[in-house]
């Protein structure tokens, strides 16, 4: 790749020379109209969660679905694996990997958790590895991951090792270090580390994690395998899967890359394409290779696998396309989120250079955010109050720490704002009179009703 992003791992010390975007080829208006299927008067800023597909794009999603409806045996036997394949060739360039045939589309990130820790099971279960060995995973993991290594590793006598990252975060040092550590604990008593599971961009708290120095330290200290969840990355930084070096990548196509819901890539390493990895859903395909396996697993709609050649598309409207975009949410993103910090008194989650379209932005200590429940209410309210859609995260205090503070306590609560090309400066100014209207009101998160 000719600019390394040092998101991916490199140092962000290094100058990396990356090309200025100015303005936009499509017009502002065409953007609203691509998004006008979103609710009028919504401050969407949390595009993390549930991505946004163009209207350009859904149009091209029922048109697959309409041919298949208007002949569903032609479609299956002529049109369907051809077109899987045209997406695939897509992805496999966007993220430089070496073959088509290490690229498989599957619903999720959370299908492709379940791919790979159903093999690690097996081999639990199987008696391949002894009961001592152990998975490697950061506390923030995703739920849905946390649960597929209870469905299949735990339950088959492994064990786990969470890595406990600070937060908020100075530097990807910090990240290293505690990485490390973890790993001789889970290496302590013989035991070997079978798979660590990596998170490229942690999604509550919102922090791009060091992967590519991760995975070589994990090459270096003999574990097995490497699975890197990148569930936000592709469409919000730049992706190559041979620089990474892991043994399994999935990124969600359906966050930041405009795809409807829900598709994901799974790159699988060629030494890892014919082994014995599987989709959780066994079909008529299985044994056949995890690409055409995952291609058809029963009757379904394939549709959201079908229109990358629309979303390329639609992305390659704007000036420097994906990579434009990229820089543009980014930028973007970084600004919204000082905003917001300066009017409230408080800090950013991470520096600049460790996020990606999404930022941590404190929330006043004098909201007293001291609980999930907490966290719920208060999006509920700016949800149902103020129009405003946005995650809430509790910051759990460390005992015998103060944490981060502003002037009148210690800062519990961030918000994870997001920035898409339809994004405006309103959205975030909406987010930032409703907060401040609490705090003037003299309101705590408790005292939060919805009407």
């Amino acid at each position: 790749m000719e600019h390394e992003d040092p998101r991916n791992g490199e140092s962000p010390h290094r100058s990396s020379k990356k090309p200025k975007f100015s303005s936009n080829y499509i017009p502002e208006s065409e953007i609203r109209d691509e998004f006008c299927h979103h609710q009028p008067r919504v401050a969407r800023i949390n595009n993390g969660s549930f991505g946004s597909c163009p209207g350009s794009v859904l149009a091209a999603q029922r048109r697959w679905q309409l041919q298949f409806l208007r002949q569903p045996d032609a479609f299956y036997f002529n049109t369907l694996r051809n077109g899987i394949t045209a997406s695939r060739m897509i992805i496999k360039d966007l993220i430089n990997a070496d073959h088509v045939d290490e690229v498989s589309l599957v619903d999720n990130a959370t299908t492709a958790a379940a791919i790979v820790l159903q093999q690690i099971g097996h081999s639990f279960a199987e008696g391949k590895f002894k009961k001592s060995d152990t998975v490697l995973m950061l506390h923030c993991a995703f739920q849905a991951v946390k649960k597929s290594i209870q469905a299949y590793v735990t339950r088959a006598g492994g064990s786990v090792v969470e890595v406990r990252l600070p937060f908020p975060v100075n530097s990807e040092e910090e990240i290293i270090s505690e990485f490390k550590k973890s790993i001789t604990e889970g290496k302590s008593n013989g035991r070997k580390i079978r798979l660590a599971i990596i998170d490229h961009i942690t999604s509550m708290p919102s922090v791009v994690i060091p992967v590519k120095e991760l995975v070589r330290v994990c090459r270096e200290e003999g574990i097995d395998q490497v699975f890197v969840d990148a569930a936000h990355a592709i469409g919000s930084l730049k992706v190559d899967v041979k620089e990474i070096g892991a043994d399994f990548y999935v990124s969600n196509l359906h966050k930041w890359f405009f795809c409807p819901p829900s598709v994901a890539f799974l790159h699988c390493k060629k030494a890892n394409a014919s082994s014995d990895v599987h989709h959780p859903v066994v079909s008529h395909e299985y044994g056949n290779g995890l690409p055409i396996e995952s291609s058809w697993i029963g009757t379904r709609d394939y549709s959201s696998q079908l229109v990358i050649p629309a979303v390329l598309e639609f992305v390659n409207r704007f000036e420097g396309g994906i990579e434009g975009i990229m820089e543009r949410n980014h930028e973007q993103v970084v600004k919204m989120g000082k905003m917001l910090a300066e009017s409230w008194g408080t800090n950013l989650g991470s520096p600049p250079e460790m996020c990606t379209a999404m930022i941590m932005v404190g929330l006043p200590s004098r909201l007293c955010l001291n609980s999930e429940e907490d966290a719920s209410r208060l999006r509920s309210y700016l949800r149902d109050c103020h129009e405003v859609e946005v995650p809430i995260f509790y910051q759990v205090p460390k005992d015998g720490e103060d944490g981060v503070r502003d002037n009148d306590g210690c800062i519990t609560g961030y918000v994870r704002i997001s920035h898409q090309v339809y994004n405006t400066l309103d959205d975030y100014e909406k987010l930032r009179d409703a907060i401040n209207q609490i705090v003037k009101d003299g309101k705590t998160c408790k005292m939060l009703c919805i009407e």
